[in-house]
């Protein structure tokens, strides 16, 4: 809904300015929330700019306003958005694949808050996208690390703050150490079907020999939340948000979250399917990678969603929520056939 909050006029005109490219005196403004909670306030500002010689120009923009917490492993990833548009990290982009312009950002450091005033994205998301659409978000994906990874940009190295290549493990390894979900899928009177059951045991027997498959794999820069709701398709070109959870992390590592992260479980396996190799395509565009047999995609999502999937079974609110986590489960399995 609409709300009524205080926004700074001398920054509302900065922004405004800079986002329209005529020097604005005045603005009135309307407050709509996008989204809310524990990890960010964002909301999408409209109304009329007045310019300085007298004309008006409507507007839309996103300010997002993010208070410190911390996230279990990565305390700093509070700020981690401030810190990449800070760092330039845009220059990186291309035309068909990038992130919000960026038109002002600042930072209180007394109160651990910072403010991002960016470019409203208005397109195709979520379960609205097509297999078509994520493949093309595979393949820029793909163009884009490759390209990072080929040419090394100095500055990238020198960030402090990004996430950690163990973090995939370390969150596999606290979910394996929970006994909820792990005596469950051993239980005599575990409801998910037992070949199910039987897939995720076999990724525990086994996790050694996995990880050490998948860490043979190149190291590259992860949105490590590349999932439906933070990607939009719009005019045939790709546009992510949230890049709060960036880091290191492992070639492919990201399209698991692509094809597995809530997706269209009717769409899984085909997604997984195209986008797969066109996430590969597109890396060896600029870097060869012709020589790794195994991309380990499908072992990133057990190990990511799999333990996930049974804690949200057995929480599961109807029984539509079960059967969706029973779904989801057997999609993964049958990606083994492929």
């Amino acid at each position: 809904m609409t709300e009524k909050m205080r926004i700074n006029d001398e920054t509302l005109t900065l922004v405004l300015s800079k986002m329209l490219g005529v020097k604005i005196t005045s603005a009135d403004y309307q407050a709509m929330q996008l989204h809310g909670g524990t990890l960010g306030d964002v909301r999408l500002v409209t109304g009329m700019a007045r310019t300085a010689r007298g004309g008006e120009l409507p507007y839309s923009v996103v300010l997002k306003t993010q208070k410190k917490w911390e996230r279990k492993g990565d305390p700093h990833s509070w700020r981690r958005e401030y810190d990449l548009y800070m760092a330039k990290l845009g220059a990186t982009f291309s035309g068909s694949f990038r992130w919000p312009e960026c038109y002002h950002a600042g930072i209180n450091e007394e109160e651990n808050e910072t403010q991002i005033w960016m470019e409203y994205i208005d397109g195709v998301s979520g379960k609205a996208l097509t297999v078509e659409m994520l493949e093309q978000a595979a393949l820029e994906l793909g163009r884009w690390q490759g390209r990072l990874y080929a040419e090394r940009p100095a500055f990238l190295h020198k960030l402090a703050n990004l996430g950690r290549t163990e973090d995939l493990k370390n969150y596999y390894l606290r979910y394996r150490a929970w006994n909820v979900v792990y005596d469950y899928i051993r239980d005599e009177d575990c409801e998910i079907p037992k070949h199910l059951c039987e897939m995720l045991i076999e990724v525990d027997e086994n996790a050694d020999e996995i990880w050490n498959r998948i860490e043979k794999l190149p190291i590259v820069l992860c949105h490590r939340d590349f999932w439906i709701a933070n990607i939009f398709y719009s005019d045939g070109k790709i546009i992510l948000i949230d890049w709060d959870t960036t880091g290191w992390g492992y070639l492919g590592e990201d399209i698991k979250s692509l094809v597995a992260d809530e997706a269209d479980v009717d769409h899984m396996v085909e997604c997984y399917e195209k986008c797969v190799p066109a996430y590969y395509r597109g890396f060896s565009e600029y870097a060869d990678v012709s020589h790794i047999a195994d991309h380990c995609v499908r072992e990133m999502i057990l190990v990511n969603v799999g333990y996930r999937l049974v804690e949200w079974f057995i929480n599961a609110a109807s029984p539509d929520e079960k059967t969706l986590q029973i779904n989801t489960l057997q999609k993964i399995y049958e990606m083994g056939d492929i």
